[in-house]
């Protein structure tokens, strides 16, 4: 039961590391930074690691002004008010568009199953003129990380490929895992008792979430120069297999959110693929 498992610390260990430049071998990177702070990795460390470190290191960095706006950038950035530069971008990036804040430079997107702004386009912690895209696919990279890792110190890990998120109604930015490898992202505790005997009938845990939100107390959202966090001691079910999108996301005629607030938006902007379906 789980009051007879023994508690272990979780202990949390920032890597700080050089600048990423494009074309940077993200677990390079890792293992200087490893070595010149003396950190040994151990069985089963996380390594959550920040999602514009990967995304600079394999160029996925646009210059502004190479940006070309289409037809439709320019209509969407006329009735937000914002450059249609960065429009152009958020129309290529986001699966779908629901509306735009132009004080804030907030286009409010959903991109792979993931209510996000700007479909994760980032302009902060870029170069000047330039903005960040998300990785193409971030499950697959996170699990050739993990491997990369694994085949230089015969341990097993899992690593994380973290962003930050604003919540409704919430003010302050918290961490999202993006791209999971090496672990169960989710734990279902559907038909377990609570302390009272209660069984559960609609608790999951967002493992992965909260692991991620532990490194992004130490990683920063500004000049800290700590892309990746080592979580260790963090209790996980491991995976040896790619993940996919699937068991993390929520259709929204599930979600308790969109499936209230869904039906009373008068239009989605753009769609360009429908969410999977459990």
């Amino acid at each position: 039961m789980q009051q007879n498992r023994k508690l272990k610390p979780i202990i949390i260990i920032p890597i700080r590391t050089r600048l990423i430049k494009p074309g940077d071998d993200i677990v390079d990177v890792i293992f200087e930074s490893l070595e010149k702070q003396h950190i040994d990795i151990e069985e089963g460390d996380v390594f959550v690691i920040s999602e514009k470190a990967i995304s600079t290191s394999i160029g996925r960095l646009v210059k502004l002004e190479d940006v070309n706006p289409s037809p439709k950038a320019m209509e969407l950035a006329k009735e937000f008010g914002m450059d249609p530069r960065f429009i152009e971008l958020v129309v290529q990036e986001a699966d779908e568009i629901w509306g735009a804040i132009a004080k804030y430079n907030f286009v409010l997107t959903i991109k792979d199953g993931i209510s996000i702004a700007n479909a994760g386009i980032d302009k902060s912690n870029a170069p000047l003129g330039y903005v960040v895209l998300m990785p193409k696919e971030p499950m697959k990279t996170a699990f050739e990380i993990k491997k990369k890792i694994e085949a230089r110190v015969n341990k097993r890990v899992a690593v994380i490929i973290s962003d930050s998120r604003t919540q409704p109604l919430r003010r302050g930015n918290v961490g999202i895992a993006y791209g999971i490898a090496g672990m169960e992202p989710i734990e279902d505790l559907r038909g377990k008792p609570d302390l009272f005997g209660k069984v559960l009938r609609s608790t999951w845990r967002g493992i992965a979430d909260e692991i991620t939100n532990a490194a992004q107390l130490v990683m920063g959202e500004s000049d800290e120069r700590i892309p990746v966090v080592i979580v260790r001691g963090a209790r996980y079910t491991p995976r040896d297999t790619p993940l996919e999108n699937g068991p993390m996301i929520m259709p929204p005629e599930r979600c308790i959110y969109m499936n209230i607030l869904k039906p009373q938006i008068k239009r989605i902007i753009l769609r360009k693929k429908q969410h999977r379906q459990d």
